[in-house]
């Protein structure tokens, strides 16, 4: 029988393009209509944001670990959280959880060294770009990064929490990414991270300037292949 996945959501668009993503690929690795079991729990986004401007990461845990709790108590084998910005907390996470989790920078990290790319543009919320959440597992596979300017960081992170987590999706905000991906490709990168799980609903590798590390779907697929493999 596959394992039971956990999904430890957050915000609402990345976590549904997450499940969605495990529920149709499923097919692949198990046949036609099959995927394996799923739960996913979380707390309001509002809570987690209270906790993110007060730097609270002691506090982003323990909502993480409060789900965990939960999806252990109702069956799930590991744990997986769509949201790039609270793997912040992972510190904080790992030495209380109660089951395993991938951690979603160390999957896109190696899908960059399987994909032979060296240098990567990190794109994200205001809290994942001051972060290192990237830069700590981009770095230990001996990969580059470049982050946003301030400027582009500010407005990359308006969009993604007063347009795409609300499901607002516009062709200005695909013109801001593509310009920012440019200036990007211009300084050296040879592909970008899509670091906030609801980017992927409005950037791919067919409007960006640079071939795209799709962090929701690539966790959603590791997800899938631990689930029936392990």
């Amino acid at each position: 029988m596959p394992q039971h996945i956990g999904i430890v959501a957050c915000s609402a668009e990345g976590a549904a393009l997450c499940y969605k993503t495990i529920c149709v690929e499923g097919a692949r690795f198990l046949g036609p209509h099959a995927h394996p079991e799923v739960s996913l729990h979380t707390h309001s986004l509002a809570d987690y944001v209270d906790c993110l401007d007060r730097g609270d990461r002691p506090g982003v845990a323990e909502l993480m670990l409060s789900s965990a709790r939960k999806l252990a108590s109702a069956g799930a084998d590991f744990l997986i959280c769509p949201d790039n910005t609270i793997h912040q907390a992972m510190g904080h996470v790992l030495p209380q959880s109660p089951l395993p989790w991938l951690h979603i920078a160390e999957v896109v990290a190696d899908e960059a060294v399987a994909r032979g790319f060296k240098r990567i543009g990190i794109t994200g919320t205001n809290w994942l770009v001051d972060s290192d959440v990237y830069p700590e597992k981009l770095g230990a596979r001996g990969l580059g990064f470049l982050k946003p300017t301030d400027d582009e960081r500010d407005e990359i992170g308006r969009i993604i929490m007063d347009e795409l987590v609300q499901s607002r999706f516009t062709p200005q905000a695909v013109a801001t990414f593509q310009r920012v991906m440019g200036r990007m490709k211009g300084e050296g990168c040879d592909a970008v991270v899509l670091g906030c799980t609801e980017i992927p609903l409005i950037m791919n590798d067919a409007n960006s300037p640079l071939p795209t590390l799709d962090s929701t779907r690539l966790l959603a697929q590791a997800a899938l292949r631990r689930a029936t493999t392990v």
